[in-house]
């Protein structure tokens, strides 16, 4: 709420600021907003008197003053998907925090379309962007001929001068290992998904590492890849116990492929974590709520990954750009598929 003058009902503007302060408007103007021409003793002058107003400059008018829009364009390939809307919600917490807003439009995996949208964006003044992949794996720079700046989410840049933020897979891995490490499993069998995806093999290398560092080795001596789905799930973990019955834990790449391995083995009369502990990756609460018993899953974090994004983006915008592929770690959700044996 700005303060009125004791002379009229009109509110404290930026001319009353620079007229107590003995500066011009501009020197006011740059002085409240940071700018560096300004001698330390000047904005000490300006905010003071812009303290004893009780001057506050709207939304719209600090915009104006840096050129900027107040808005970010947000462009996903991925709108339904329950990896982009999480990343998304935390980039709108964060910008909702610095008094921004973003406007959301939807490529759908299209070059093309996705273009378009950029294109559009830019003509409603956008001040930057954050581009959200519907997968882990590299995609191409949209270059840096652009008038803002872009910050890459879960899908990184090609190009290593980009800003990307993107999942720690591998360490998701590594969790996943010592956490049934932990719970006193060492007869461990991986069961994943689609062996075209970076995150599959990445999850993987990371599990390895894990149990290399402990001396032991994955039980079939590699991962299971197929499909993303409850069905394969089911389906290589019939094998799996089958051809290995010693198995005491089973890492899935994805709460799905884990809730079909779930499936599996109870119909088998295996007890989990009695018999075999699992542990699922994604955190999708629907699949590992739903399950029984609960799973416990990695958590990739996407929320955090979202609202990191757009604290670069801002950065950026404010002169601060920042290049490199930046990690966001996961975090263990422990529930009732994993237990220490006795």
């Amino acid at each position: 709420m700005t303060r009125q003058t004791a002379n009229s009902n009109r509110s404290v503007t930026l001319a009353d600021v620079a007229r107590l302060a003995g500066v011009s408007i501009a020197t006011a103007s740059k002085a409240l907003n940071g700018r560096a021409q300004v001698r330390a003793e000047t904005r000490e002058r300006v905010v003071s008197a812009a303290r004893q107003l009780s001057f506050t400059p709207n939304a719209l008018a600090r915009g104006l003053l840096l050129g900027r829009s107040g808005t970010v364009g947000l462009v996903t390939h991925d709108l339904e998907g329950r990896f982009s809307i999480p990343i998304l919600a935390g980039a709108e917490d964060a910008f909702g925090a610095g008094q921004m807003s973003g406007l959301l439009t939807d490529a759908r995996g299209d070059t093309i379309r996705e273009r378009y949208q950029v294109n559009a964006l830019l003509g409603r003044s956008v001040d930057g962007l954050i581009v959200v992949g519907d997968k882990t794996d590299e995609r191409p720079s949209l270059g840096h001929d652009l008038p803002v700046p872009v910050v890459y989410a879960y899908a990184p840049s090609s190009d290593p001068s980009d800003c990307s933020l993107v999942c720690d897979n591998v360490g998701a891995g590594r969790m996943g290992v010592e956490h049934l490490l932990g719970c006193g499993r060492s007869r461990i069998a991986i069961i994943t998904g689609d062996p075209t995806y970076g995150a599959a093999h990445e999850r993987v290398q990371g599990a390895l590492a894990a149990l290399a560092q402990a001396g032991l080795e994955l039980i079939g001596g590699r991962a299971m890849y197929g499909s993303w789905t409850e069905d394969w799930g089911r389906g290589a973990a019939r094998l799996l116990v089958d051809r290995f019955p010693a198995v005491d834990a089973i890492l899935c790449g994805s709460d799905q492929v884990a809730r079909g391995v779930l499936d599996a083995l109870r119909e088998r009369g295996l007890s989990v974590p009695g018999d075999i502990a699992v542990v699922g990756h994604d955190n999708w609460k629907v699949m590992a709520l739903g399950a029984r018993p609960t799973l416990t899953t990695i958590d990739m974090n996407l929320e955090e990954l979202g609202r990191l994004a757009a604290t670069r983006l801002v950065e950026a915008i404010d002169g601060h750009p920042r290049s490199g592929r930046e990690l966001v770690t996961g975090r263990l959700i422990t529930r009732n598929s994993t237990a220490p044996q006795d």
